[in-house]
């Protein structure tokens, strides 16, 4: 019954977080307007990067995304091996592909307010947080691991 509660919890989290940020604002600043193909070169990958992350959080670290239901345990698997963000990289891939997508301005400059939010959050909640957490395992992880991709 836990495991089961713990799966409606992340796939609840998925579709109130990513899903809103990632899919529902993007789409609806674009409805009516002509998608072009490229788009989905980067937004398939940036949805596939996203999915793999948040089940490396239901799995390894046996939580969700969401901040109410945070993983029990320090997620080092998968992506998580090449980047401490895997998933907020996934969603900014997203958002690029609707951008190139929608070949709009308002688009790109949503990404950018995306990346700009993700990494102050990242920086003064959830590093901290996950440094008072997880202590010396979190802060041998983040010495191996860069933040982003580099």
């Amino acid at each position: 019954m836990a495991a089961n509660l713990l799966l409606l919890r992340a796939v609840l989290a998925f579709l109130a977080l990513p899903g809103v940020v990632a899919v529902a604002i993007p789409w609806m600043m674009g409805r009516g307007a002509v998608f072009r193909s490229v788009g989905f070169a980067v937004l398939v990958p940036g949805l596939v990067l996203l999915l793999w992350c948040v089940r490396d959080f239901y799995v390894a670290g046996r939580g969700t995304l969401a901040p109410w239901s945070p993983p029990v345990n320090l997620v080092r698997v998968g992506l998580y091996r090449f980047s401490r963000n895997p998933m907020y990289v996934g969603v900014l891939t997203m958002l690029m592909g609707w951008s190139l997508g929608f070949n709009a301005r308002g688009h790109w400059l949503y990404a950018a307010a995306i990346a700009i939010a993700f990494h102050l959050r990242v920086v003064f909640y959830e590093e901290p947080w996950l440094a008072r957490t997880h202590g010396d395992a979190w802060r041998q992880y983040a010495a191996r691991v860069p933040r982003w991709l580099f």
